[in-house]
């Protein structure tokens, strides 16, 4: 796999929830997260569910933006059709630093289908398949 450190998503502060990019290649994007105190998903410490599903959306856009830049393209923008399947075993806390593995399992039209897994410290803590719409830029 091939590491990057940019990214390049739509998403600005506050909703930001992907760092970088840590690896990847042609169907799979791994990145970091470190969550902050002041995230806006944050309550009582703890980083909670939906900031996770959006940590994974966005996981999947930065690999396809990176995808896109290395052919040269704009990329484009993608918009969560459905999640399936989602299982939350734990929250992290503020301080904690997650990693998120997003696979492309289908990809058909302007439909994608991707398999997401946020790891704390190597264990699984939240997984889930997202279809993601894509449209034009």
């Amino acid at each position: 796999m091939a590491s990057f450190k940019e990214i390049n998503i739509p998403q600005k502060p506050p909703m930001v929830m992907v760092d970088r990019i840590v690896e990847m290649n042609d169907l799979t994007t791994v990145t970091s997260f470190l969550i902050s105190a002041g995230n806006i998903f944050v309550e009582e410490g703890l980083f909670r569910e939906p900031g996770l599903i959006e940590n994974i959306a966005q996981s999947a856009a930065a690999g396809m933006a990176a995808r896109s830049g290395e052919a040269g393209e704009e990329p484009k923008r993608g918009y969560i059709g459905a999640v399936r399947d989602l299982k939350i075993s734990s929250l992290p806390k503020a301080g904690d630093e997650i990693m998120t593995t997003v696979t492309v399992t289908h990809e058909i039209l302007n439909a994608i289908v991707v398999s997401g897994l946020t790891r704390l410290n190597g264990t699984v803590i939240a997984e889930c398949e997202l279809r993601i719409f894509i449209g034009n830029r």
